[in-house]
């Protein structure tokens, strides 16, 4: 009998009434951060999984586009809106898509399919800056080719209110991929399932809802670019400054807080 309680004891202390939760969770066993991703890796241009990666992205970005952009041009060619998917449907097809896409795609290249996440992932230092441009380089064309409306400012919205939509929409987009795919809250709290593309295509349906009647939502340079190209009308680009700042300050302002705030990677470092 003193045998059973000596047993029941020992798993009282063992383990705790209450499970510590986020820094007080943290122990000396705890997730070891990985070494930050070099500026420059040679050896990337001679692998193949390198050449892959960026195949992977220029077929996600092809089957994106073929998607949601004949998404958009049935709502723009429906006679009434009622008889075509409307807003929310346009909506769903990119996030959607991006859910599909991400899946596909994350465990070969990451499943950037835009340039704005990948510089948020390069400013973390997530991955080299030969790989983010070769991304990056990979992602335009098929925007290019494929047309699409063009990003504008609509009648009744600033500029500056184009821009705030874009550096909003394109902080949460960006956070969202950041804590998704942490591999220290994977790590640690892997009694939560966690599925990286849900988040990420809910992301960005949840910002095509709200940016679609300020500025058609932009939050990725390489669409607004190419639909410009096409389209090559003059407030199109006279707009086109708006799509490529606010989403490269978004990556940047999601990629500073994740980093520095949520994680404290620099202050970790000094340790």
């Amino acid at each position: 009998m003193e045998g059973k309680e000596e047993d029941v004891r020992l798993g009282a202390n063992k383990f705790s009434e209450r499970q510590p939760i986020g820094t007080a969770a943290q122990t000396d066993k705890d997730y070891k951060e990985p070494p930050p991703a070099p500026l420059f890796e040679p050896g990337e241009l001679k692998s193949w999984s390198f050449y892959r990666a960026g195949i992977a992205e220029f077929m996600a970005t092809f089957l994106f586009l073929y998607i949601t952009i004949l998404t958009v041009m049935g709502v723009s060619r429906s006679p009434s809106k009622c008889a075509s998917v409307g807003i929310q449907g346009i909506a769903w097809a990119f996030g959607g898509m991006i859910f599909a896409l991400v899946y596909c795609t994350a465990g070969i290249s990451g499943g950037h399919i835009n340039p704005a996440v990948t510089f948020g992932l390069f400013l973390a230092r997530k991955l080299s800056l030969t790989r983010a441009i070769f991304y990056m380089g990979f992602e335009p064309h098929q925007y290019q080719m494929a047309g699409g409306g063009a990003n504008v400012v609509a009648h009744g919205y600033t500029k500056g209110d184009g821009l705030g939509a874009e550096i909003v929409g394109t902080f949460v987009l960006v956070y969202t991929v950041f804590s998704a795919t942490d591999a220290k809250r994977n790590a640690r709290d892997s009694h939560v399932p966690i599925l990286a593309p849900l988040p990420i295509g809910f992301a960005v349906f949840l910002v095509h809802l709200a940016t679609i009647p300020i500025t058609g939502t932009g939050i990725n340079p390489a669409r607004s670019l190419g639909a410009a190209i096409i389209f090559n009308r003059d407030h199109a680009w006279d707009d086109q400054w708006i799509f490529w700042v606010g989403p490269f300050i978004g990556a940047a302002l999601a990629a500073v807080y994740h980093q520095i705030v949520i994680r404290a990677i620099p202050f970790k470092s000094r340790a």
